[in-house]
C-alpha cells in the first residue's frame, strides 16, 4: 500500500555524505523548490487549501507555511555552523507551529513569496561554500549527534520535494486541475461576475 506520508520516499540518513558533483544536483533542487511550491498551490480554492492530504495529515495551507518555517530554520542552522564550532541547534515543535494563528490567517501566497526571497539569499550562501565548509557540523540534540552541512543540504533538497509531493499527489487523487489562471493567487476568491440586466430593466432604461 502506498504511504501517503512519503510521496518521494523517506530521507536516507545512512547514505554517504554527498560528493561535490552530487551537491550540484542538490543545489539545483533547493533552488527550484519555491517554483515547484508555487506551481503546486496555484489555483487552489480556500476549501482545497484546507483539505488534509491524508487522514490526520496537514492541509496544503499548513504544508506551504511549514516549508518556509522549516527552511528559515535551516538557513539559520547553516549560518550557525559556518560561524561557530559544532553549535547545538534549537529544534522546534513543527506541529504546534502549524497550528498557530499566522498559519490560519496568512495567505499562502505570502509564504510562497517569503520562500522565494529566502532561497535567493540562501542560494547565494550555498553556492559560495567550499568543501571544508560543507564538512562543518552542528549538533542536533534530538538525534544526539553531529550532522554535517553536506548531509543537511541533502536533507533540505529532499524536504522541498517531499512537501511539494504532498500537495501534488493530493491534487492528482482529487482530480484537481493543476492549470489555473495566472492572475489568481493561491487561495484567492474568484471575482464575482456582474449580473447582466434583465430584458425588463433594459427596457426601463430606454
Amino acid at each position: 500500500m502506498e504511504d501517503l506520508r512519503y510521496p518521494v520516499g523517506r530521507f536516507d540518513w545512512d547514505a554517504p555524505v554527498p560528493s561535490a558533483q552530487e551537491r550540484r544536483k542538490l543545489l539545483a533542487q533547493i533552488a527550484a523548490a519555491p517554483r515547484h511550491l508555487r506551481a503546486a498551490v496555484a489555483g487552489l480554492s480556500p476549501r482545497q487549501l484546507d483539505t488534509p492530504y491524508r487522514s490526520g495529515g496537514w492541509t496544503p495551507r499548513q504544508v506551504a507555511h511549514h516549508v518556509v518555517d522549516s527552511h528559515l530554520n535551516a538557513y539559520t542552522r547553516f549560518k550557525l555552523a559556518l560561524t561557530e564550532d559544532a553549535p547545538t541547534i534549537k529544534p522546534y515543535l513543527e506541529d504546534r507551529w502549524a497550528r498557530l494563528a499566522d498559519t490560519r490567517l496568512t495567505p499562502v501566497a505570502t509564504s510562497v513569496a517569503m520562500l522565494e526571497l529566502l532561497h535567493e539569499r540562501w542560494m547565494s550562501l550555498l553556492r559560495a561554500m567550499t568543501d571544508a565548509e560543507f564538512a562543518r557540523t552542528f549538533v542536533h540534540p534530538e538525534m544526539g549527534r553531529e550532522v554535517t552541512l553536506g548531509k543537511t543540504l541533502a536533507l533540505y533538497a529532499w524536504h522541498g520535494r517531499h512537501h511539494v509531493g504532498h500537495i501534488t499527489s493530493l491534487r492528482e487523487r482529487m482530480g484537481w486541475s493543476s492549470r489555473s489562471p495566472r492572475s489568481r493567487r493561491p487561495g484567492a476568491r474568484r471575482p464575482s461576475r456582474a449580473k447582466r440586466p434583465s430584458p425588463k430593466s433594459r427596457r426601463a432604461r430606454r
